[in-house]
């Protein structure tokens, strides 16, 4: 069973970030807002103390920081990165997440650009 995204991808149309954000107190809850074969926009929410740990993506990145603050592993060291913070990673680049300072909300983008 295949789970709607938030936009179709057919058709303009707006959406609130900010009312999309769905929170779970003890966990990260994913939406996927966008899909097309040359994108996926994913919008997450992670409650403090959770993390993502360190992986890789074949896909170029780009991370929007939306409400709050999180340690964010990238470039081989953990940075603050704060609500408004737009961070790019290419394909195959380590990195990690955690929520530390409280809850915080981001929206991902993962282009179709895979790693050679």
């Amino acid at each position: 069973m295949s789970h709607p995204t938030l936009l179709p991808s057919d058709q303009a149309q707006a959406l609130s970030l900010a009312d999309a954000v769905q929170t779970s107190d003890a966990g990260i809850v994913s939406r996927t807002v966008l899909q097309t074969p040359a994108m996926r926009v994913v919008l997450f929410s992670f409650a403090e103390g959770q993390e993502l740990t360190k992986h890789t993506s074949t896909r170029r990145a780009v991370v929007q920081i939306l409400s709050g603050e999180c340690e964010f592993f990238h470039s081989d060291e953990w940075h603050r990165l704060v609500s408004g913070t737009l961070l790019h990673m290419p394909p195959g680049h380590p990195h990690a997440v955690r929520a530390t300072a409280g809850a915080f909300s981001m929206l991902l983008t993962l282009g179709a650009e895979a790693a050679e």
